[in-house]
């Protein structure tokens, strides 16, 4: 090959790559333009998938394009989680993270087919709520100090009712191994059937979420025992932590997040978590968050890592306890 024609090659390959940088900047700096995808890994009409909503309203109003969530429900948001994470690392397509398929599953699942570490960048954490250990109203039970000592009085004869691996159930497992006690968990598939049973009577307590258990509450028909947060909940003002009942450090969270996949460029992560945090100091969300009780968390990408793992780490180590089975 000539010099000249050695040359013009040269030349041509180094205008195609500063073409395809300057573009890739461009996208990235015009980003987003065109909708982005929401994947909320549960069915509609559930806390997961009203905060997930919520959010998208908000971030479209701030990127002035559309957040579209698209539900993909399955394995208590395992099967979304997964199609997510096989997805293009563009910044059009982010995933709903949250407790139940970004910290229990690896508990439950060692073979699990992605990382909650590794496979996602954690943008920002979203809410943050209790759950709260309720009775019904003819139990004789008033404090955690009565459940404790009827449990331990009467070991495997006090029962509760759980949905597997919901977060109600790791507080439950949780809230046994802090205390000491053995009790006989009975299973149902899903909140609604066992609230129905936690009402008639049939099981005689369970932890719910805040915002389920309120109005039944506020009726007379259940009692609040104790929240699992750190600290006492807007909702329940006068109901104490477990942690102020005599067990220091308890905490056992319902939360959700939004992260993107990993390979999305930074400088489209570094816009969707100033995006993030805006959208949560907006006055419509404080006002539904407050609402339901749940709490705004600190935000951004680095303390919602840090959180994350720290999840992971404490419901492996509870559910390898319990020696709880993926169904």
């Amino acid at each position: 090959m000539s010099t000249r024609r050695y040359t013009l090659v040269v030349l041509a390959t180094t205008v195609i790559g500063l073409f395809a940088t300057s573009s890739a900047v461009l996208a990235q700096s015009d980003y987003p333009n065109k909708p982005v995808k929401i994947i909320v890994p549960f069915p509609p009409g559930g806390t997961s998938d009203v905060m997930g909503r919520m959010l998208a309203d908000e971030l479209g109003k701030i990127l002035k394009q559309p957040f579209i969530v698209e539900n993909m429900a399955g394995a208590g948001g395992i099967v979304g989680t997964d199609r997510a994470s096989k997805m293009t690392p563009d910044g059009y397509t982010l995933i709903q993270t949250g407790v139940g398929q970004s910290a229990v599953a690896h508990g439950l699942d060692p073979n699990l087919k992605y990382n909650s570490m590794t496979d996602f960048i954690h943008i920002s954490q979203v809410n943050s709520g209790p759950n709260v250990l309720v009775v019904n109203t003819a139990t004789p039970f008033k404090s955690v100090k009565d459940i404790v000592d009827y449990a331990k009085a009467h070991p495997g004869k006090l029962d509760y009712g759980f949905t597997h691996a919901a977060s109600g159930h790791m507080a439950m497992e949780l809230f046994k191994q802090t205390t000491g006690i053995y009790m006989t968990g009975i299973s149902y598939r899903g909140g609604g059937p066992m609230l129905t049973d936690l009402l008639g009577g049939t099981i005689p307590m369970m932890f719910i979420n805040q915002d389920a258990a309120l109005p039944h509450v506020r009726a007379g028909k259940l009692r609040a025992i104790a929240v699992s947060s750190a600290q006492r909940n807007p909702l329940y003002p006068d109901v104490p932590t477990i942690a102020e009942s005599g067990y220091k450090g308890f905490e056992a969270l319902s939360w959700s997040g939004i992260s993107a996949l990993k390979g999305t460029p930074q400088p489209i992560v570094d816009k969707l978590e100033a995006a993030v945090a805006q959208a949560m100091r907006s006055d419509a969300i404080k006002q539904r968050m407050s609402a339901v009780g749940f709490i705004i968390p600190e935000q951004g990408s680095k303390p919602y890592t840090a959180f994350v793992k720290k999840e992971i780490d404490t419901w492996t180590r509870v559910i390898k306890t319990a020696g709880i089975k993926p169904e």
